[in-house]
């Protein structure tokens, strides 16, 4: 795991800081003064989406404040700078924390290596895609860890250590870029055995994956 994790911080310039992970399920109220890890959980969300530029010192000054308002305009909400509930909510819809990067690599890792790279960030968008719907868990651990969900998890190759092109798919993946439009759904269409994903209107091939809503 710290090998993996220290993988993560490098690909992104943060390796000063990684014993200083934030606990942002407790959804704090930060705002310019605040000093603790969940300030750094917040820097290293926003750092992924390219809103913060700085280094992660865990201190919400006026850089976080900056970072935060355009984070909360890109997202429709109040751009005070002030990150409450409704903040928190959003990022932890449209980011991710270190360790949740850590499953996201996994999942593209164990399911599509050896895919193009647009197809490595083909999957790791459905699982992005999968924590917005409304018709799967809004946390990526349930998403991934939801019964029957990736086959990876089902015969253990999930548990593969992921390489660095995976870590570098999960990031784009997470800011943002979906080869997908929008799918919910991939598959192998040589080897899947389900007939229901057959009924799943089809959006695009990449790579061996059919995608699908």
């Amino acid at each position: 795991m710290k090998t993996k994790i220290f993988t993560l911080l490098l690909l992104l310039g943060l390796v000063s800081m990684a014993t200083m992970i934030g606990s942002a399920s407790a959804a704090p109220i930060l705002t310019v003064g605040s000093s603790s890890g969940d300030v750094w959980d917040l820097q290293y969300r926003l750092k992924t989406l390219n809103f913060y530029t700085h280094p992660l010192d865990g201190v919400y000054g006026s850089q976080t404040k900056a970072a935060v308002a355009k984070f909360q305009k890109a997202y429709g909400l109040s751009a005070d700078g002030v990150t409450g509930t409704k903040t928190w909510n959003a990022l932890k819809k449209y980011t991710l924390n270190i360790e949740e990067m850590d499953i996201l690599a996994k999942v593209i890792y164990s399911e599509s290596r050896g895919e193009p790279y647009k197809g490595q960030v083909a999957v790791g968008a459905v699982v992005m895609n999968r924590i917005q719907s409304s018709q799967f868990p809004d946390n990526i651990k349930n998403v991934v860890f939801q019964k029957g969900a990736f086959t990876a998890v089902s015969d253990g190759q999930y548990w593969l250590t992921p390489n660095r092109t995976a870590y570098l798919a999960a990031l784009d993946a997470v800011r943002g870029w979906d080869p997908t439009n929008n799918s919910i759904y991939y598959f192998n269409p040589d080897t899947a055995t389900s007939a229901w994903i057959w009924t799943r209107p089809q959006n695009l091939k990449i790579g061996k994956h059919i995608f699908a809503s």
